[in-house]
């Protein structure tokens, strides 16, 4: 069994991630990952109520508070459902759908309805420092905001006055010579800013938690006033308590990014009751009801119109700012807006089945997978504290009995305790990983979790697939050449009345062209297809042979084309004598030439692997300006190519969409899929694409590089800054204040650092 489950009064990274190992080792319990920007935990096991009492005791007994519950669906109490009428007689279909969200409702043992610092409240928001100005609210959510409101402003206030005393206290310090006051309002200060740091010290000592950040923190700070440092101890708690504000911040900020998605799930929609449309709610549509979209609203589930005609808003789904005409029997996705026209359409999907709910569990799922890095940063934070703690006992010790000067060598151990905490990289690494995929799903992109980004990252190459990746998939008739009296149009309606009977993509391509334009069809008094070769009939007595060059020449025709434009040619003979030629071609999709054109600019190489015909492949590959295009390509074939592509230029991404494309996107580094593409290639695929464009493949790869490169940033910068405080304590020159910013202002410099992943404008 697996379930999910929230986790509050979970404020340290580096806790949570020492809560997820300890749970793990739990009997009865496979597996359980920490997705701490979420505030949730997804745990597989044989979950009784005694693990889970269990699970809440180790937790508790690492973070003093921490509550772990199981989230479950909030029971909706809806005034109209299937068959009611709304008793005052107002239409309600002019809400702002488009801000509402389908909300989950923690239960929380012993903390019913307390919002604790940093907890989230139903709707997975952190509302304590989040301010959310949308037009729409659900009611439930008033108390939650007010109470978010009164903490934020109380843990402002309290800032502000412990600065207050602290200033205060400097100025006396300085320039009034009365010790008693001045230490005074050194230790006024320090209690009003450290209070939350000295009550978590004093539960994480009943569970006996010596490692733990408050801990060391009210070491190094009671430790710095006993030296006389009273400036130093009350900045440490300062800085520290300003650094969980910035924390706070970032993680609300990336969060946000996440559950902006599941803002777009639809609340309630009109659906036809018995004639009568109905508001119900969306949870309760089922495939085959007719729902009524009203302009401003979005739509509840994914459908085919029944009637009327709009412009709708997808940029929910797949990032397109543009909208998009549709028309009776376009198929239309949930999350999207209808902008102009009230239209009806039948569901196809219910509500928790349809898009925008499969993007959100998608994303949500994307941001609990870890990267690699993020393995490498929670083992290197085991040994970390230990490490540095045992360095500060030494430094304490040792240089003191040799040289007798405790009072310096204890300062410098201090100095040390203050940095020993690894939370600016525990937290800073993965929110950039959880800031990629947040952005990436803005821009229509899903990443199937960090290890995506982490491996796109490292790409140096990408194989394109061409059809239905670099074109659209479609065939259309491009050229019509008559070699002699005959017009276009008769050489078009012959094609096309001979072409009828075929069910190939191309003969489908030239029937649906002459439809279009009006070219007449007649019936075939015989008709024949040979496969890979063409097609033949009699018409009102002619033989009519209609097929590429190799049908000609078996059937003694000869073609003098000496040069044939891109795409396929199917030659038209007319009782042995060849009358024309019609040129079929797959259209080039308007952002190849300019994705592929930009993927160079960054380094990386490119390829086009296909199936189709070598010279079609060469030619395409040269239209776009592709390093290397190779057709007559099957599965295997192109398995071949990424393989001889990795040991050429390294990792190698492939980017497809068909249904035989699902092995070479399983082999690749990377998989990449259109959204456009088969079940197959999107199951297979570690991207999807929403667009089905190539240009969303170079704003993948140019979050994925810019999420590494803010990773390695911050683990460089960290290190070094700890290392300096380190180096300068070990050889007898310890800062406290410099030990501060190591620490808390370290934190914010990374954790600022990493949300900057979240500004999408930079990959447009």
């Amino acid at each position: 069994m697996e379930k999910i489950f929230s986790i509050s009064n979970l404020d340290c990274a580096h806790c949570g991630a020492k809560i997820e190992e300890a749970i793990n080792k739990l009997e009865g319990i496979e597996s359980a990952v920490l997705n701490f920007p979420m505030k949730k935990f997804k745990i597989k096991g044989e979950l009784t109520d005694e693990l889970l009492t269990e699970i809440n005791k180790v937790a508790s007994s690492i973070e003093a508070g921490v509550v772990i519950s199981p989230i479950e669906k909030e029971l909706k109490t809806h005034s109209h459902h299937h068959g009611e009428k709304c008793c005052c007689g107002h239409d309600h279909g002019h809400h702002h759908h488009d801000d509402e969200c389908d909300c989950e409702h923690e239960h929380h043992p012993k903390h019913e309805h307390e919002h604790h610092h940093s907890e989230e409240c139903c709707c997975g928001h952190d509302h304590e420092h989040e301010h959310n100005h949308e037009k729409a609210h659900s009611h439930e959510h008033t108390h939650d905001h007010a109470e978010s409101h009164e903490s934020l402003s109380h843990e402002i206030l309290t800032l502000v006055i412990g600065i207050a005393f602290f200033a205060a206290a400097v100025i006396c310090d300085k320039f009034i010579d009365i010790k008693p006051l001045t230490v005074s309002l050194y230790v006024i200060a320090y209690l009003i800013l450290g209070f939350n740091v000295l009550k978590a010290t004093l539960k994480n000592l009943k569970n006996k938690n010596l490692f733990d950040e408050n801990f060391l923190m009210t070491v190094a700070t009671i430790g710095a006033f006993a030296l006389g440092e009273y400036a130093e101890a009350v900045g440490v708690v300062l800085f520290f308590r300003i650094g969980e504000l910035f924390e706070d911040y970032a993680v609300s900020r990336s969060r946000k990014a996440i559950t902006d998605v599941a803002a777009y799930k639809v609340k309630e929609a009109d659906v036809l009751v018995n004639g009568e449309f109905i508001r119900v709610d969306s949870d309760n549509i089922k495939v085959g009801d007719i729902l009524r979209i009203k302009p401003g609203e979005r739509i509840a589930a994914d459908g085919i119109i029944e009637s009327g005609e709009s412009k709708i808003d997808t940029s929910a789904v797949n990032g397109e700012p543009v909208p998009l005409i549709v028309h009776k029997g376009d198929k239309v996705h949930s999350g999207c807006i209808n902008l102009s026209e009230t239209f009806t359409l039948k569901a196809t999907a219910a509500a928790d089945d349809s898009m925008i709910s499969k993007i959100a569990q998608a994303v949500e799922d994307a941001s609990a997978e870890k990267p690699h890095i993020d393995r490498f940063i929670t083992r290197f934070a085991k040994v970390y504290t230990p490490i540095v703690i045992a360095t500060a006992l030494l430094t304490a010790i040792v240089p003191s009995l040799i040289t007798g000067n405790w009072s310096k060598w204890v300062y410098s151990a201090l100095t040390f305790l203050v940095i020993s905490c690894p939370c600016a990289l525990v937290l800073s690494v993965p929110l950039a990983y959880f800031s990629g995929i947040g952005a990436a799903s803005k821009l229509g992109i899903l990443f199937k979790g960090g290890n995506a980004i982490e491996a796109l990252g490292k790409v140096n190459a990408i194989a394109f697939d061409k059809t239905g990746t670099l074109t659209d998939g479609c065939f259309t008739v491009t050229e019509i050449v008559s070699y002699g009296d005959m017009s276009s149009n008769e050489l078009l309606s012959i094609c096309g009345s001979c072409e009828q009977y075929s069910t190939h993509p191309v003969a489908e391509s030239i029937v649906e062209y002459c439809r279009e334009n009006g070219a007449k069809l007649t019936e075939a008094e015989k008709s024949g297809e040979i496969a890979g070769r063409g097609v033949t009939a009699v018409i009102g007595g002619k033989n009519i042979i209609c097929g590429n060059e190799r049908l000609m020449s078996e059937n003694n025709i000869t073609v003098n084309d000496k040069e044939v434009p891109l795409g396929s040619v199917v030659y038209i003979a007319v009782d042995g004598r060849i009358e024309g030629r019609i040129i079929v071609s797959d259209i080039v999709k308007k952002t190849s030439a300019n994705a592929v054109k930009q993927l160079k600019a960054m380094g990386v190489r490119t390829a086009m692997l296909t199936g189709d015909k070598s010279e079609n492949a060469a030619a395409i590959a040269k239209q776009l300006g592709i390093d290397s295009g190779k057709g007559d390509l099957l599965p295997d074939g192109k398995l071949k190519e990424i393989e001889a592509m990795r040991k050429e230029c390294g990792a190698v991404m492939f980017v497809g969409d068909g249904f035989n494309d699902g092995p070479v996107l399983a082999g690749a580094d990377v998989g990449g899929a259109m959204q456009s593409g088969s079940d197959l290639a999107l199951e297979a695929a570690d991207a999807i694409f929403m667009n089905s464009e190539p240009d969303a493949v170079v704003r993948a790869k140019k979050i994925a590089d810019k999420t590494m490169r803010i990773s390695m940033e911050n683990i460089i910068f960290a290190l070094a800054i700890k290392a300096v405080v380190l180096i300068l304590g070990l050889l007898g020159h310890p800062n406290m204040w410099l030990a501060v910013f190591a620490d808390s202002g370290t934190a914010m410099l990374l954790i600022l650092n990493s949300i900057r992943v979240l500004n999408t404008k930079k990959y447009k």
